[in-house]
């Protein structure tokens, strides 16, 4: 074996591990915006839905769909950077969590309670696939960076909506009586 075919070999195994690599990062890239698309879904619908009284939770949700149109925006360039194809659409359990939330908002007493019940469900199940994307070992230091970034302000989203929804369960068990 000659020596330049040792350096086209090792050439040529550092490109397949790259390959892999980019390989991997497109997919945990995409399972996010599929996330993200789910929320923009979940939240457009919600806010909808909300009763016109309830601005500030109108508000919220159009400020966090808005969120993951946002983050959706920053995964697809770095996705397409890499040489993949950025996905499209919602995953099948943000439908099916959509369809849940329609059938429990008709059967539910407080409906405001029950949206934020279910706002959090669903910013919990963004925080798990966050959680998840970065124990990758192979992304990149400016992926990892974005996806900080964008776990941190779902972080904060959820917070939120947790403190909101304890909130409303406390007026829920207590109701001010006339």
């Amino acid at each position: 074996m000659s020596f330049g075919m040792v350096i086209d070999e090792k050439a040529h195994h550092q490109t397949i591990t790259v390959m892999a690599q980019n390989s991997e990062t497109i997919e945990i890239l995409n399972d996010l915006i599929l996330i993200n698309n789910d929320r923009i879904a979940g939240y457009e619908k919600t806010e909808a839905e909300t009763n016109k009284l309830e601005n500030d939770l109108r508000s919220m949700f159009s400020n966090l769909a808005e969120q993951s149109r946002a983050n959706v925006l920053d995964l697809k360039s770095y996705v397409t950077r890499l040489g993949g194809e950025p996905a499209t659409g919602t995953m099948l359990s943000g439908k099916l969590y959509r369809v849940w939330m329609d059938i429990r908002a008709t059967f539910t007493f407080d409906n405001r309670l029950a949206v934020l019940e279910n706002a959090e469900i669903g910013e919990d199940a963004a925080k798990k696939a966050y959680e998840e994307a970065m124990q990758s070992d192979n992304l990149p230091a400016d992926i990892r960076q974005l996806l900080l970034s964008q776990f941190t302000a779902i972080q904060s989203a959820y917070n939120t909506i947790k403190t909101d929804r304890n909130r409303q369960r406390d007026v829920s068990k207590y109701p001010l009586t006339t």
